[in-house]
């Protein structure tokens, strides 16, 4: 076999993206796997400028011109391409110079996205793990002193002549048994989820139709369902407990639109292959996305949205996503959110084969 088949074989072969570009910035040669992750054909490819296949927010081609240059290549970690296909992957990537009939630049790439995602997502579920934990042992501390604040309240309250006295007693008592349920529901234990075939939707039907009737006709909802998506096994009513706090979170963050923007909610539902939740890898799993409008996620919140008592409003209690994502968790799922201005995604994974427990 000549030399040079060998080798296109053997790169051929490789999982790691392999591009090959002249001197000219132009596309020479790329193996299946970079054909894979650029989600472009090589006849589509080559002879293309560089630029027009990837690029970075900083000038590519100046930098691949300096390799060739110096002859000295470059590392970059955690790079974000932008592809020709409008989508953006981080990457870690090595420009290496090389010599065949004339000087060319070989790049190695590997997608970090994946990995990233997982490592995110171990994150989510160990914090999910810990908040619950320390939670737990801060509410026993807080209910004990409470019985005793609500009883000394009761016992002055009858010692009280005025009326107007006994007003400011009453607000103890029942600022303390609102205390007290909210300590109890950080306590209670998460109720063991039925397992039965769920069409999610139903699901979402069912809180669409609650989340309309809360709004009073001033929000609109789309829906974009794939109806191919299999049931899901797990239960019915938890699961409409868990998209109801999402959506219920989502319309009240549309309440700080500015006056002429139609608030707006959009339910989607599609299918994921081959994919990892947490260290988990699932043959397939349903992904459930609830959008709005609205102003965004704070991002000093984003990292701490699903830890308990921790809310974006001056009213919220910060456990309506954090029993949604228990909810899920139940499932061997997990919730994720991405927020800009203008547009925040909270995705529901739930896998869909059937599970032991």
């Amino acid at each position: 076999m000549p030399p040079e088949m060998f080798h296109t074989r053997l790169l051929d072969n490789l999982t790691t993206a392999i591009l090959l570009v002249d001197a000219g910035m132009r596309v020479i040669y790329l193996n299946p796997a970079a054909e894979g992750l650029l989600e472009l054909s090589s006849a589509r490819i080559v002879g293309e400028e560089i630029e027009r296949v990837l690029q970075e927010d900083s000038d590519t081609a100046a930098s691949l011109q300096r390799v060739l240059e110096t002859g000295v290549g470059f590392t970059k970690r955690q790079a974000t391409l932008h592809l020709g296909v409008g989508k953006e992957m981080t990457v870690d990537y090595v420009v290496t110079p090389v010599t065949l009939e004339s000087e060319a630049l070989i790049i190695e790439i590997q997608p970090l996205d994946r990995l990233m995602r997982i490592s995110r997502e171990e994150a989510i579920l160990s914090a999910q793990h810990l908040s619950q934990l320390l939670v737990r042992s801060l509410a026993h501390e807080i209910k004990n002193p409470l019985g005793g604040l609500r009883g000394a309240a009761q016992l002055l309250a009858r010692e009280l002549a005025s009326e107007q006295l006994t007003d400011y007693t009453n607000v103890i008592i029942e600022e303390a048994d609102r205390l007290r349920n909210l300590v109890d529901r950080l306590l209670s234990a998460p109720r063991r989820i039925t397992r039965e075939p769920v069409n999610i939707h139903e699901v979402l039907e069912r809180v669409r139709h609650l989340v309309e009737a809360e709004s009073d006709g001033g929000l609109l909802i789309h829906r974009d369902y794939d109806p191919s998506i299999p049931e899901i096994i797990g239960d019915r009513e938890q699961l409409i407990q868990a998209v109801l706090n999402i959506s219920r979170n989502a319309r009240q963050a549309l309440g700080a639109l500015p006056a002429g923007v139609t608030p707006e909610i959009r339910f989607r539902t599609r299918t994921q292959r081959q994919f990892t939740i947490g260290n988990q890898r699932h043959r397939l799993a349903c992904q459930i996305d609830i959008t709005d409008n609205g102003p965004g996620v704070p991002p000093e919140l984003l990292d701490t949205l699903f830890v308990p008592m921790i809310s974006g409003r001056a009213d919220g209690t910060g456990l309506g996503l954090t029993i949604a994502q228990s909810i899920v968790n139940q499932h061997h799922g997990l919730i994720e959110c991405k927020s800009r201005p203008g547009m925040t995604v909270f995705s529901m994974l739930i896998p869909l084969e059937k599970s032991d427990d």
